[in-house]
C-alpha cells in the first residue's frame, strides 16, 4: 500500500505567514476524514476521471489495505492489534473482498455502465491523489488532531509524512507582488515567455496562474494520459473552468485556484516587528480564503473580478 507525500511549492511571506503545496497519494478509505479539514485547499483525482481497467490495474498493483488490524472493542479507537491466524484471515478476506469487487466492476463495464458508476465499487481498495495547500497554522490543527494517538492508524501514517516532508523543506520567500504557483516550474518561465510574445493578448502572469491552477485541477504536470501538457492545453482547461463560466454567468470550478496566493500587506507599518501574529489589520481582509488574513487568494480575485464585470 503507497503512502506519498512531497512538497512541491514551500512560501513564506515578509510578514511570516508560510504556506505549503503538497502532491500526496494515500488509501481512498481515509479521505473522508482528510476532507474534513477546511483550512485546507485540495483538489483530488477522481474516480469519475480515470477508466475503470486502469483503476483495476492500480488496485492489483498496489491495494489499498489498513496499516493496522486492531482487535474488535467497545469505542471508536482499537488497541490492540489481532495476531496469529486471525490476523491472516483478516488480511486474506480483506484482499478477497477487493478481488469481488473487481469481478463485479469488470461486468458493469462489460455491460456498458459509465466508469463514474462502475468506479465507485472498488474505491475502498484504491488510492488516491491529492494537491492541497494550507499554512502552518493549518498544518498545527492537523497535526494535533491526526498525529495523536486517538486518531486512525492510516491518518496517523499521512500525518507523520506531512510532518516529515515539512521539516525538510525550505520556504523560499515570497514577495508582494509575487505569487506562489504549484507545478509552477523554473523552466516553465521560458516557455510562458516565448508564448506570450507570440500571443500578446496575454500577460505572463495571467499565463503563469492559468497553468499552476489547470496542472492543480489535474493533481499532476501531465494530462491523464501521461504526457506533459502544453501551455495551450493549461490555457484551455483554465478557461473551461474559470473564464467560459464567467462569461457565461454559470458558477466557476473555483477549488483549483486557492492554491495560489500573493502576500497582503499589514493597514499600517508595525516597525521592526513584523510577524504575522502582531499584524492587528490587513490592507485586504478576508482575501485569503481558507488559507486565512495575510495572503491574497488567487480564487478571491477572480471571484471580485467577476462581480466587479456584473455590476
Amino acid at each position: 500500500m503507497s503512502f506519498r507525500i512531497e512538497v512541491i511549492a514551500d512560501s513564506i511571506t515578509p510578514d511570516g505567514i508560510r504556506g505549503i503545496t503538497f502532491a500526496g497519494r494515500w488509501p481512498r478509505f481515509i479521505h473522508a476524514e482528510f476532507m474534513t479539514h477546511r483550512a485546507f485547499a485540495r483538489n483530488a483525482s477522481s474516480s469519475r476521471a480515470k477508466p475503470v481497467k486502469r483503476i483495476i490495474r492500480e488496485i492489483l498493483d498496489d491495494m489499498a489495505m489498513p496499516v493496522h488490524w486492531g482487535a474488535n472493542r467497545p469505542g471508536m479507537q482499537a488497541k490492540e492489534e489481532l495476531t496469529g491466524w486471525r490476523l491472516k484471515v483478516a488480511k486474506a478476506t480483506w484482499r478477497a473482498a477487493g478481488y469481488a469487487a473487481i469481478a463485479f466492476a469488470r461486468v458493469m463495464i462489460a455491460i456498458g455502465l459509465h466508469k463514474q458508476v462502475a468506479n465507485r465499487i472498488i474505491e475502498p481498495w484504491s488510492h488516491i491523489d491529492v494537491v492541497f495547500t494550507t499554512t502552518m497554522d493549518g498544518l498545527e490543527n492537523f497535526f494535533s488532531l491526526r498525529d495523536h494517538p486517538d486518531a486512525q492508524p492510516e491518518m496517523q501514517v499521512l500525518a507523520k509524512l506531512v510532518k516529515l516532508a515539512v521539516n525538510k523543506s525550505r520556504p523560499r520567500e515570497l514577495r508582494v507582488g509575487e505569487w506562489h504557483l504549484p507545478y509552477f516550474r523554473e523552466e516553465d518561465i521560458v516557455r510562458v515567455k516565448e508564448y506570450v510574445a507570440a500571443n500578446p493578448e496575454f500577460d505572463d502572469l495571467w499565463v503563469a496562474q492559468a497553468i499552476s491552477a489547470a496542472r492543480c485541477a489535474r493533481v499532476s504536470y501531465s494530462n491523464h494520459d501521461g504526457t506533459q501538457t502544453t501551455i495551450d492545453e493549461d490555457i484551455a482547461l483554465f478557461r473551461r473552468l474559470i473564464v467560459d463560466k464567467i462569461e457565461s454567468g454559470d458558477p466557476i470550478h473555483a477549488s483549483p485556484t486557492e492554491h495560489q496566493f500573493t502576500p497582503d500587506e499589514p493597514l499600517r507599518d508595525f516597525g521592526e516587528d513584523t510577524r504575522a501574529e502582531s499584524v492587528i489589520a490587513w490592507r485586504r481582509p478576508g482575501m485569503g480564503g481558507n488559507l486565512g488574513d495575510g495572503v491574497i487568494q488567487l480564487r478571491k480575485v477572480i471571484e471580485k473580478d467577476a462581480a466587479a464585470s456584473r455590476n
